[in-house]
């Protein structure tokens, strides 16, 4: 079973920065795609960002691309989340979050959160305007 960890969260001002970063134990990751997701008061979660299990492929929700950037290290075992010009509208619990299926996923499947059955416990990002 694998145990995944977020960190990095925090309040931020707008126009600032934060880095998120997972950690797996229990068992690698590297042969899995990792998503990260958030999720607001009163709202469903949603998707933020996912990685591909090699790092060769991302994708991102719209209002995320050319402010967040995806990337893991499959020696450390370790995704992270660099999230740049944050929006009050970024506040959310954000999570990280293990595929359950191994190796090259199509990106319909990378992107939806129920193919996502390994989740972490989430960190607190506060964007205050």
């Amino acid at each position: 079973q694998v145990q995944l960890v977020e960190s990095g969260g925090g309040l931020v001002q707008a126009g600032g920065s934060l880095r998120l970063s997972c950690a797996a134990s229990g068992r690698p990751i590297s042969s899995y795609t990792m998503g990260w997701f958030r999720q607001s008061p009163g709202k469903d979660r949603e998707f933020v960002a996912t990685i591909s299990w090699n790092g060769a492929n991302t994708y991102y929700a719209d209002s995320m691309k050319g402010r967040f950037t995806i990337s893991r290290d499959n020696v450390k075992n370790t995704v992270d989340l660099q999230m740049n010009s944050l929006k009050p509208e970024d506040t959310a619990v954000y999570y990280c979050a293990r595929s359950a299926l191994a190796y090259a996923l199509a990106k319909a499947t990378m992107i939806r959160f129920d193919s996502y059955p390994y989740w972490g416990q989430g960190t607190q990002v506060t964007v205050s305007s």
